[in-house]
C-alpha cells in the first residue's frame, strides 16, 4: 500500500494525520507543498483543492483530517490486498 501526504510544516491537521499513521504503524511519504510548487500543482490536480492535508492512499484521495474516511480507505485497501 502506498500512502502519500501532501502537507505544510505549519498545518495542525497535517500533524494529526501523520501522528495517526505513525500510531497505526503505516508508512507514508510526506510531500511539503509549501516549498515545492510542482508538488502543490500535483496535489491540486489530484484533489481539486488547495488546502492541506491531502492524503493519497493507493489512489483514494482524502482531503483534510477525517479519521473515519482514513480508516475506511485503509480497511478497503487491506481487504482488497487480502483478496488477491
Amino acid at each position: 500500500m502506498t500512502v502519500k501526504i501532501y502537507s505544510t510544516p505549519t498545518c495542525p491537521y497535517c500533524k494529526l494525520v501523520k501522528d495517526y499513521f505513525k500510531e497505526q504503524e503505516i508508512s507514508f511519504s510526506d510531500v511539503d507543498v509549501a516549498n515545492n510548487a510542482s508538488a502543490a500543482n500535483d496535489m491540486v490536480k489530484l484533489s481539486g483543492q488547495m488546502g492541506v492535508p491531502v492524503i493519497d492512499i493507493d489512489g483514494t484521495i482524502i482531503v483534510g483530517w477525517n479519521k473515519s474516511a482514513l480508516e475506511e480507505a485503509l480497511h478497503q485497501k487491506q481487504k482488497a490486498k487480502q483478496a488477491v
